[in-house]
């Protein structure tokens, strides 16, 4: 279905954001896990422009689906589109930084500092409205997160050495970043089309990442491209779908649901790695899936509440 303007695009619709939110959540996924296969030894520069190249390969091909691709880089802020891409390439290089120095564990359950963050920016930077139990969601589901992670995280163990510490605090400034990334998509969806959000992303990326060619890029194997380029792939789908869900729903409403890539880190992790998966991973993973379902039906409820406030409603007022 072409879309004509940014305005027709976006519906109010937060069940269909929720549930595309889900959806590049798995992708997302499965970018960050060829990252892990493939990406031993690769610099995080070089990991970012792999990331953000061959994404460009799905996102042109939804824009000569749309019919867009000649006006796939028509825009009315210019600087906006910069701006977003040079906060997601620094998110996405202070997270792949802290990536190769601390444990996976520990290091995605900093990475779920993103979600509250972004509930607490669009509160303040988007005027959102966030009812008391959006907060509740969000907090049940970090505590969810840090039941899962307790038992294995290092932080707080004897021994920490400097470069496990510089990789924490990359860790928690990418968090933040990506919290400040995910505000500007929001403020871009408004006047802008999905497609020229995320071209313009990609773009803006790989020509950044290429900056730290001369900082020790490395010939990555046949498998680890293998790797590296089906990465690529993944990101630029799951950029699509990301971009996508926020013009649907609040930004508030949609963060908590980040917490879904855990269940599928579990998994992948058992399967893939032969991680051992604990009682508290099942308990945190419960906590983290009931906190999703209660955004869900809190929205629910508003929505047939706003559907019967509008019919019962007089002409006028």
């Amino acid at each position: 279905m072409a879309v004509s303007s940014a305005g027709s695009e976006r519906v109010a619709d937060p069940i269909r954001g929720i549930s595309l939110k889900i959806v590049s959540v798995m992708v997302f996924v499965c970018m960050q896990t060829s990252l892990k296969l493939g990406g031993e030894g690769i610099p995080a520069g070089e990991l970012v422009f792999f990331r953000s190249f061959f994404a460009l390969v799905p996102v042109l091909a939804y824009l000569w689906w749309l019919g867009d691709l000649r006006t796939a880089l028509k825009t009315d802020d210019l600087v906006g589109h910069v701006w977003r891409g040079v906060i997601g390439v620094t998110s996405m290089s202070l997270g792949f930084f802290a990536l190769t120095r601390l444990a996976y564990p520990e290091w995605i359950s900093i990475s779920y500092a993103s979600p509250l963050l972004t509930v607490v920016f669009a509160a303040l930077f988007l005027k959102e409205q966030v009812r008391l139990f959006r907060w509740i969601a969000v907090l049940v589901g970090l505590i969810g997160i840090v039941i899962v992670t307790a038992p294995t995280l290092t932080l707080f163990s004897e021994g920490m050495d400097r470069v496990q510490g510089i990789g924490i605090l990359a860790s928690l400034a990418a968090a933040a970043v990506a919290a400040v990334a995910m505000i500007q998509i929001r403020r871009l969806v408004r006047k802008e089309k999905t497609a020229t959000i995320v071209v313009y992303f990609t773009l803006t990326s790989s020509a950044l990442s290429l900056l730290t060619l001369p900082f020790g890029w490395v010939v990555p194997s046949p498998q680890q491209c293998a790797f590296l380029v089906f990465a690529g792939l993944c990101g630029g789908v799951g950029q699509l779908l990301l971009t996508a869900c926020y013009r649907h729903a609040d930004a508030s409403t949609i963060a908590p649901f980040e917490y879904t890539s855990l269940l599928l880190a579990v998994a992948i992790g058992a399967f893939l790695f032969d991680e051992i998966v604990l009682p508290t991973t099942l308990l945190g993973g419960f906590v983290v899936v009931m906190a999703g379902i209660y955004i869900i039906f809190r929205e629910h409820q508003l929505g047939i509440q706003r559907r019967k406030a509008r019919r019962v409603s007089p002409p006028g007022g």
